[in-house]
């Protein structure tokens, strides 16, 4: 992003990145407690939103050790873990809705879209080797939901291989379990470039309009 402020919080209208979905989750009568994985720098930013137990985890050098330290500040007895990126700020009820009643039959789910453009694998050289049916292939994003059972064994089992995965639902994966994705929508953009958040801007504006 070429920023000194991590994406998530840039702002977008005057209002950091994460707290578009943060409020979402705090209105979802699913969501019973909200752990945010972040620096203590940031801590204040959620300081005055009360509606829900609201705690805190230290972020890890992963992506997985975040979620890990996150899902250690969980109650125990907090039967299913819903993830989400803060950098997607266009998250909606009805993909979190779906997703945990997804995950609650299979044991998990993210949520996802249809790959809309031609994909090519290549070597290190840039030749293509191969060209997928993309009718098979989907784009994943966040939320995903895991049963804490199956994400605990994922957890030991990419330790103990020494895995680093790059979504959570790898994850359950790791250890055998189905998967199955929750179709959302092309908007649940994740803020990446700073192009991204000139379509950030077009779409909250389509959405208030």
């Amino acid at each position: 992003m070429n920023s000194s402020v991590a994406k998530q919080y840039l702002e977008l209208d005057n209002k950091p990145l994460i707290l578009y979905s943060f409020e979402i989750f705090l209105k979802a009568p699913e969501i019973e407690e909200i752990v945010v994985v972040c620096s203590p720098d940031y801590q204040h930013l959620f300081a005055t939103h009360t509606k829900k137990r609201v705690i805190f985890a230290l972020p890890g050098a992963r992506r997985q050790d975040s979620v890990f330290n996150g899902l250690m500040a969980t109650k125990k007895e907090a039967t299913l873990v819903c993830i989400h990126d803060g950098a997607r700020p266009f998250v909606t009820h009805d993909a979190i809705t779906k997703t945990i009643e997804t995950a609650k039959d299979v044991g998990a789910a993210a949520v996802g879209m249809p790959i809309r453009y031609t994909i090519k694998q290549v070597d290190s050289s840039l030749h293509v080797k191969s060209t997928p049916n993309r009718s098979t292939l989907w784009e994943m994003q966040t939320p995903q939901v895991i049963k804490r059972d199956i994400l605990e064994r994922g957890f030991a089992h990419a330790l103990f291989h020494n895995i680093t995965v790059t979504d959570d639902v790898s994850l359950a994966e790791l250890v055998g379990n189905q998967v199955k994705l929750v179709e959302g929508s092309y908007d649940n953009i994740k803020i990446t470039v700073p192009s991204d958040l000139i379509f950030a801007h077009q779409i909250l504006h389509a959405r208030h309009a």
